[in-house]
């Protein structure tokens, strides 16, 4: 019988690492998919929740921010995407950081549709950022995305054009502040088990089965 497993994925679109770490998760899960039935939740962070409306080119951004040199940003850069294609996700020329406020509103908001419409929403917008080098911040290109996994497009553009969302993305970023979680990806397994990091496909399959089989015990452990 397959053993249910919640995981709430904490992640910033802006984040390269999140899209490698989501990749390699859904892969790990397809390969457990006889063993194991996973209820995947997105969470907003943001980390670069002061960037101006244009964005900031990401040699300057990753300069100021970490001290790095354009050398050292092309060594990273390179080893991402290496890693993403090791998990099937292709990385484009990305050459800008973008606000990225209103996508996890459009996020939140895409929780509600069911159906698995907010994990392939934000595939769609990792996609459209990491791979296509679309600004994650434009409405226009919010609002195809949520068009392209079958979300109203309508009522996805009232939304960005409202402030809906708004207080309870920020109420959910702090909250997971408050638990001490500062980079992501940060994911969390049946709401205890932390695995942070673009982790590789056989660190999640082993998590994972550990994870279920201890909370097994748990829950057939004499009361």
């Amino acid at each position: 019988m397959k053993q249910r497993i919640t995981i709430d994925f904490v992640s910033d679109v802006a984040c390269p690492w999140c899209a490698v770490g989501l990749s390699s998760l859904l892969l790990a899960l397809k390969q457990l998919s006889d063993e194991v039935d996973a209820d995947v939740t997105v969470h907003p962070f943001e980390l670069n929740p002061g960037m101006r409306a244009e964005g900031e080119a990401i040699v300057d951004y990753l300069g100021k921010k970490y001290g790095r040199t354009p050398e050292q940003i092309a060594e990273t850069q390179a080893m991402i995407r290496e890693r993403g294609a090791q998990v099937g996700f292709t990385f484009g020329q990305r050459t800008y950081v973008y606000n990225t406020f209103d996508a996890h509103r459009l996020l939140h908001w895409a929780r509600d549709a069911g159906e698995g419409k907010q994990l392939a929403l934000k595939l769609a917008l990792l996609q459209a950022y990491h791979g296509d080098g679309k600004d994650p911040s434009d409405h226009a290109v919010l609002a195809e995305a949520a068009r392209s996994v079958g979300l109203d497009e309508v009522q996805a553009r009232a939304l960005l054009n409202s402030t809906d969302r708004a207080e309870a993305v920020r109420e959910e970023i702090a909250q997971y502040q408050a638990q001490g979680i500062t980079s992501v990806p940060s994911i969390i397994f049946n709401g205890r088990y932390l695995i942070s990091g673009g982790q590789p496909v056989e660190t999640f399959v082993e998590a994972i089965r550990n994870i279920v089989e201890k909370d097994a015990e748990v829950d057939h452990a004499p009361g």
